[in-house]
């Protein structure tokens, strides 16, 4: 019967430290109990302009489906690298026929560029995560700004198949491919990185802006009547 008690009152001590106590150990008695609580339960947690803001858009929240150390900013700038060196693939292997370069050459060319440009991507992902860590910033949602990116890879693949062609000034071919690469680290520096500085520390059980003078980033007027726009859509979807 008293260990019948003494279980007792050590369930109802331990459900009391559930309750009460932040994520981490919970000692009761002769039990030791970790306590593992997901990031995504945490930013529930949060007011709903913050919420918005670290949920993202939808490339955002895709990447951030993985575990955060696989979706670290680095591997993601990789990942990136490694899509831009994949639309590579044609042109090298059209322009290598026309120019009757072996296929194994051009394809251990069009290997050496894409490898050069996920170490890039790499290293600017990792550079933005440091800036990020020492800035403090809020992230910036590009939902409402795509459509000002989207040209910027079509244009640099543009002048970099003519580059390939005919002979073009070098600043030409500097500016094709900084047309070609910006998207995908400007999103990473802007709104990715700062993002997930915020959730790992949510995921780690910190005070998410600490430090911070600025816990968000007050979105323009356009992007106002935007998410209130989404927000009726989801009204009338629910009715």
């Amino acid at each position: 019967m008293n260990l019948e008690a003494d279980s007792g009152l050590e369930l109802y001590f331990l459900n009391w430290q559930l309750v009460s106590n932040p994520p981490g150990m919970v000692k009761s008695g002769r039990f030791a109990v970790i306590l593992v609580t997901d990031w995504r339960d945490r930013l529930e947690e949060l007011d709903s302009e913050h919420r918005h803001m670290l949920e993202g858009g939808t490339l955002s929240q895709l990447f951030l489906g993985y575990p955060l150390s696989l979706s670290h900013p680095v591997f993601i700038g990789s990942f990136y690298g490694f899509l831009v060196g994949l639309t590579l693939l044609l042109p090298y292997a059209y322009f290598g026929s026309v120019d009757d370069i072996p296929i194994m050459e051009s394809f251990r060319n069009w290997g050496m560029q894409t490898l050069m440009l996920i170490t890039l991507c790499s290293f600017l992902g990792g550079s933005s995560s440091i800036i990020a860590s020492v800035s403090k910033r809020p992230p910036i949602r590009l939902e409402n700004r795509r459509r000002f990116l989207f040209p910027f890879p079509f244009i640099g693949l543009a002048i970099i198949s003519v580059s390939m062609m005919n002979e073009i000034p070098d600043y030409a071919m500097f500016s094709g491919w900084v047309c070609f690469v910006l998207p995908g680290p400007l999103y990473i520096h802007l709104s990715y990185a700062p993002r997930w500085r915020i959730i790992d520390r949510l995921d780690r059980g910190l005070h998410p802006f600490e430090g911070m003078i600025r816990t968000i980033d007050k979105p323009e007027s356009e992007e106002l009547v935007a998410n209130e726009d989404d927000e009726l859509e989801e009204v009338v979807k629910e009715t």
